[in-house]
């Protein structure tokens, strides 16, 4: 579906009356005010959380390390102490229940990851975490019981791969299992390490209606909302993404002895490369980036014309029809720079993901929450991966974005305010309420 089409679905689907057994959640909220969650309590469990993984480089908790270990333990912790019962599935994820009246619906789902990327931050995550358990605690403390039970979920290794929510949708092969993870465990490891079992990675998967939706609150990872002065952003859909490895073959040769004209300079095509594919992506309209982010050099030596460089690519943008056109110009290019410069382009895929595209409901469930809480907010669109794009695939799903600090994520100065960490649990918690008068 093109954004524009989409779009235009979505305004006119979120204009319908949303009518469950209890009412319209507009009706619903004219008659009470919002629910609030405890901030300062959510924000406590975030600062005894940063000392978890907590290096001189930053926050450390890779996915399956020791410190990842101690960390679900501090999650599995602050569950019970919450009172609650959190439970362990096959894939490694940490899930605990608050029941609703009517056992035959299907669950609402909310959540995020804890583990982090090498010397990151600690609000990549576990603000979507712990905000989700406060909303579960908060609706029990106030006698909130909803008609839907609600599931509160911490997935395994979202930054090595949303390893943990792809398990959970049952696409999870048994050749992922021996890709290694930044800990140096192989998934197939790290999974028994955590308290999974890979043999039993069948009784771990969902389908299509066994949750009824899935919400997920986390930190901008851009300065949109910090620039436009806005409390909330409603994310509208989540890129999908190509990763490939492009590998460059020149001819290595002496840097003093070979003239200009006749080299073969892997080095020299992998820059052109990288300006020309920064300036088609920049030449049209539109969100899309592209970014050269590793670069390997052989020889790597001074006084050698490098006779190959192996560099990443990775390519992103909401519109599917749009990522696949401009995966094709990055490699005419490379072409084009193979001819000029004399060398070899190959590419070799990494990764790929679908564009994962918001329920329209869940938009209008998160902007009603929004606007009855008193918040300033805007649409927009996830340039970043989450877990919320593997739920998407079985269930309606939405996004709740705070603003982050500069704009800063996977930094050790990546920060959140506890006022908007506490705001985006408020709509979280009122958006789950809205969302269980769904049918």
């Amino acid at each position: 579906m093109q954004r524009r089409d989409f779009l235009q679905r979505a305004s006119a689907l979120a204009a319908l009356p949303l009518i469950g057994p209890a009412g319209s959640f507009a009706t619903r909220l004219r008659g009470s005010a919002p629910l609030h969650v405890n901030g300062d309590r959510l924000n406590a469990s975030l600062t005894a959380f940063n000392s978890v993984g907590r290096t001189p480089g930053g926050i450390n908790r890779v996915a399956y390390s020791d410190a990842d270990l101690a960390g679900r333990a501090f999650a599995l912790d602050l569950f019970r102490q919450a009172g609650f019962t959190p439970r362990i599935d096959a894939a490694g994820n940490i899930f605990a229940r608050l029941p609703g009246r009517d056992a035959s619906l299907p669950p609402i789902l909310i959540g995020s990851h804890i583990d982090s990327v090498t010397d990151g931050g600690n609000f990549d995550g576990p603000v979507g975490s712990f905000g989700a358990l406060e909303v579960a605690r908060s609706l029990r403390e106030q006698n909130a019981r909803l008609a839907h039970p609600v599931d509160v979920v911490v997935w395994q290794n979202e930054e090595g791969g949303t390893v943990g929510s792809h398990a959970a949708i049952g696409k999870l092969r048994a050749a992922d299992l021996d890709k290694v993870a930044r800990s140096g465990f192989t998934w197939r490891d790290g999974i028994a390490r955590i308290g999974g079992s890979v043999d039993k990675l069948a009784e771990a998967a969902l389908k299509s209606g066994d949750i009824a939706c899935y919400l997920e609150l986390h930190i901008e990872q851009g300065g949109l909302l910090e620039k436009a002065g806005l409390q909330i952003g409603v994310v509208e859909g989540i890129v999908g993404l190509r990763w490939s490895e492009v590998t460059i073959t020149g001819f290595a040769n002496h840097a003093g002895a070979t003239p200009m004209d006749q080299r073969q300079d892997a080095v020299l095509a992998a820059a052109k490369f990288t300006v020309a594919i920064t300036d088609a992506i920049r030449a049209e309209p539109g969100r899309q980036v592209a970014t050269v982010g590793r670069m390997v050099v052989t020889p790597n030596t001074t006084n050698v014309i490098a006779g190959q460089v192996v560099l990443t690519v990775d390519l992103r943008e909401l519109d599917t029809t749009k990522l696949e056109r401009l995966q094709q110009r990055i490699e005419q290019i490379a072409r084009e720079i193979g001819d000029s410069t004399k060398t070899t382009f190959q590419f070799r895929p990494l990764s790929s993901s679908l564009a994962a595209l918001a329920d329209p409901r869940m938009m209008a469930f998160v902007e009603a929450s929004t606007k009855t809480l008193g918040f300033t907010h805007q649409r927009m669109p996830s340039g970043a991966g989450h877990d919320a794009q593997e739920i998407a695939q079985i269930a309606p799903m939405g996004m709740i974005f705070i603003p982050s600090v500069g704009g800063i994520s996977h930094s050790p100065r990546e920060f959140s305010h506890a006022d908007d960490i506490t705001r985006g649990a408020d709509v979280l918690l009122n958006a789950v309420i809205g969302a269980d008068a769904m049918r």
